[in-house]
């Protein structure tokens, strides 16, 4: 019983790890149709912010993580809207070039910074028994917090007024306008949102991967998948699309190894969307967030 316990807390873990790690695209592809190819940089944005936070400035790593490395990322997303992505909305081709260049130029920038090595910080858990066996606290604050943060986004959406704001422009921003709202505002304010979930993800991931300047081509791949493979909708579409692939790859992991879990992902991928081309809530979940 305690050994089965473990295995459900390692495939909960793996379900927590492709949501924090996809939230932030789902948001700029779901809301904006963007197509964001610097979403693993911004990840790796968000892990060297929390590093440098508190080995060099000595903050508490909780700060860290959860404050400094989504607000450092989320400005730094609303600059990049206001001065690139701004002048090539409805150019999907022309913003994933664009996109994509900045993430090269990220990756270089952070090389020049930071080196070709890696860095990172210790876990601020430790391990939790039980029964004959223990699992790592921070696997079990990552299934918690995953959950707390797609209810805190589905809330934001659903019951503020900035939420139905953005959800409005993204539906019609000359209706939009026509009310009030301002239109560039909201798209900066949305992808500002985007990237700054996407660094927290960076952040909350730097204790289990550590980061090294192509650490972000890592996450983009397992993001852009289950994103896609998620539909539409924003929240049902990355928890049961992360559900699906995490369950999936956790399983092959467990009974060969962790490069079969991961073409397991791919493959598992390649055959929802041949069965279901619009994703999962693009058939179920439709009328979902």
């Amino acid at each position: 019983m305690d050994l089965f316990i473990i295995y459900a807390i390692e495939v909960m873990n793996a379900i927590a790890v492709l949501i924090i790690m996809s939230l932030g695209l789902a948001v700029v592809f779901g809301m904006m149709k963007i197509v964001n190819m610097a979403h693993g940089e911004f990840m790796m944005l968000g892990g060297y912010s929390a590093i440098l936070a508190t080995n060099h400035f000595g903050l508490p790593i909780w700060i860290s993580m959860l404050v400094v490395a989504p607000m450092v990322v989320g400005l730094f997303g609303m600059v990049v809207e206001r001065v690139i992505i701004r002048h090539l909305y409805g150019r999907m081709i022309d913003t994933m070039l664009a996109t994509w260049g900045l993430s090269l130029a990220l990756i270089g920038a952070a090389t020049m910074i930071f080196g070709n090595t890696t860095l990172g910080i210790s876990s601020p858990l430790s391990s939790v028994a039980i029964g004959r066996y223990s699992t790592s606290g921070y696997s079990l604050f990552m299934i918690v917090f995953s959950l707390c943060l797609l209810a805190a986004l589905w809330v934001l959406l659903r019951f503020t007024t900035l939420g139905l704001c953005a959800r409005a422009t993204m539906q019609n921003a000359l209706m939009a306008a026509a009310l009030g709202t301002n239109p560039g505002k909201i798209y900066s304010l949305t992808f500002g949102l985007g990237a700054a979930l996407s660094g927290l993800g960076g952040a909350l991931l730097a204790p289990i991967t550590g980061v090294i300047p192509t650490v972000g081509v890592s996450f983009i791949a397992k993001a852009f998948i289950t994103v896609i493979g998620g539909g539409s909708a924003i929240i049902a579409g990355t928890l049961s699309a992360s559900a699906l692939f995490g369950v999936i790859s956790q399983i092959v992991t467990y009974l060969y190894t962790p490069v079969f879990g991961a073409v397991a992902l791919l493959l598992s991928a390649i055959v929802l969307l041949r069965l279901l081309p619009q994703g999962i809530t693009g058939r179920f979940f439709r009328r979902s967030l």
